[in-house]
């Protein structure tokens, strides 16, 4: 009796034992990755944190410029294009329009 016990603890033993070595090995695995992710968010932050800094540092000033300039031509450009389409229909095109409407009522076939 005393050796069938001693044989089921030992069979026991084996099998919690492998089984440990198998959670102490995943254990790890995740720790690892784990380690992995933060070290290469660490790099990236700081990467960023460098691109944010020297673009702040720049005393330059061209693409505000360039950018105003650009709106205020794209604001000129269509205002003139929207008052030359409002002369032409108004003196041009709406009477002409208008007359031929009021002609095609009128008709006495």
């Amino acid at each position: 009796m005393r050796n069938f016990f001693k044989n089921i603890f030992k069979s026991a033993k084996a099998k919690f034992g492998s089984i440990k070595a198998a959670a102490c090995r995943k254990i790890q695995k995740t720790c690892a990755a784990f380690n992995a992710a933060a070290y290469n968010f660490a790099v990236k932050f700081r990467m960023r944190m460098t691109q944010t800094r020297l673009v702040l540092a720049e005393t330059r000033g061209e693409n505000f410029v360039d950018s105003g300039i650009k709106i205020l031509i794209a604001v000129v450009i269509g205002a003139l294009l929207l008052g030359g389409l409002y002369a032409l229909f108004g003196d041009t095109i709406m009477p002409t329009v208008t007359q031929k409407v009021k002609d095609m009522f009128n008709f006495k076939g």
